[in-house]
C-alpha cells in the first residue's frame, strides 16, 4: 500500500460521513457544520456523504473521488464505534478499490465533544447552580448500538461530562438497540433523589431519535451538537490523526478499525 502524498497541495479530501435522516433539518445542520470546518481549514476539500436516506450517498462520493484520482479520509460523524463504523464504512471502501483512503476514529470520546455537550446544556438552561445542586442529574441520550464498544464509549463520555459538570451524575441512555432507555435512565436518577433532570443530546443533528429522547426530558433537553465550533475542531482533529497514519487502508477490516 502506498503512503498518502505529503505535499500540502495534495492533502486527502475530508469526507464527513453522516448516517442520513428523513428529517430535513439533519442535512442542513451537517452542511453548516462542514462550513465551519472549511472556515477553520481554508483550501481543504471537505465533502459530505451519507450512509443512507440522504444524498450524496457515500458510495457515490467515493466513486467520484476515485475517478478524480484523489485520496480521502473518512471522518464518521458518529459518536461511538458500532456497525456503521466497523462494517458499513470498510465495506464502502472495499467497493472503491481504486481509492486510497482511511477511516478516522468516531467523534467520541474526546474533550472537545464534552465541551460541545456542556455548552448545549448551558444553552438549554443549565447553570453553575445546577452543577452544585444535589437535586440535578443528566441523561446522556444517544442512538445506541449492539456493539459493546459503543456502550463503553458512551459511558466514558457520560463520566467525562459529569466531571465537567462538577460531579453531577450523568447516565448514558439509548434510543434503540441498547439499555437503559432514556425513560429508564430518568427513573434511575429519580430513585437516587435527582428530580431536576436534563437530557443531553449526544447526536450530531436533529432526527427521530434525538426528538424521541428530548420528549422524555422531565426538565429540559439540549439541542443536538450540530454546528458547534468545538465539534468542527473535533472533525479536523480526527481527520489529522488519520491523515498522519503511515499507510493507506483502502479496505480496512472491521477488526482493525479500533487501532486506527
Amino acid at each position: 500500500m502506498q503512503p498518502f502524498a505529503q505535499h500540502p497541495g495534495h492533502r486527502p479530501a475530508l469526507v464527513a460521513v453522516g448516517h442520513g435522516s428523513r428529517d430535513p433539518r439533519a442535512r442542513a445542520t451537517l452542511t453548516r457544520l462542514l462550513d465551519r470546518v472549511r472556515e477553520l481549514r481554508p483550501g481543504l476539500d471537505v465533502r459530505l456523504a451519507h450512509i443512507e436516506l440522504n444524498t450524496p450517498l457515500l458510495d457515490d462520493t467515493l466513486a467520484a473521488l476515485a475517478a478524480e484520482g484523489r485520496e480521502a479520509v473518512l471522518v464518521p460523524l458518529l459518536l461511538a464505534p458500532g456497525h456503521h463504523v466497523t462494517h458499513d464504512l470498510p465495506a464502502a471502501l472495499a467497493a472503491a478499490p481504486r481509492l486510497r483512503a482511511r477511516v478516522a476514529e468516531p467523534l467520541g470520546p474526546h474533550p472537545l465533544l464534552v465541551e460541545a455537550l456542556a455548552d448545549r446544556l448551558a444553552e438549554a438552561g443549565w447553570t453553575s447552580a445546577d452543577s452544585a445542586s444535589a437535586a440535578t442529574g443528566v441523561v446522556l441520550a444517544s442512538a445506541g448500538s449492539r456493539d459493546p464498544r459503543s456502550a463503553a464509549t458512551l459511558r466514558r463520555i457520560a463520566a467525562d461530562l459529569g466531571e465537567r459538570l462538577g460531579g453531577t451524575p450523568v447516565v448514558a441512555a439509548y434510543a434503540s438497540a441498547a439499555a437503559p432507555t432514556v425513560p429508564e435512565a430518568v427513573a434511575a436518577l429519580t430513585a437516587r433523589g435527582r428530580h431536576r433532570i436534563a437530557v443531553a443530546s449526544c447526536f450530531t443533528a436533529p432526527g427521530l431519535f434525538a426528538a424521541r429522547s428530548a420528549a422524555h426530558a422531565p426538565w429540559t433537553a439540549a439541542e443536538p451538537l450540530g454546528a458547534h465550533p468545538a465539534l468542527a475542531r473535533l472533525v479536523l482533529h480526527r481527520y489529522d490523526g488519520a491523515a498522519r497514519a503511515r499507510t493507506a487502508l483502502p479496505a480496512t477490516p472491521a477488526r482493525e478499525l479500533a487501532s486506527i
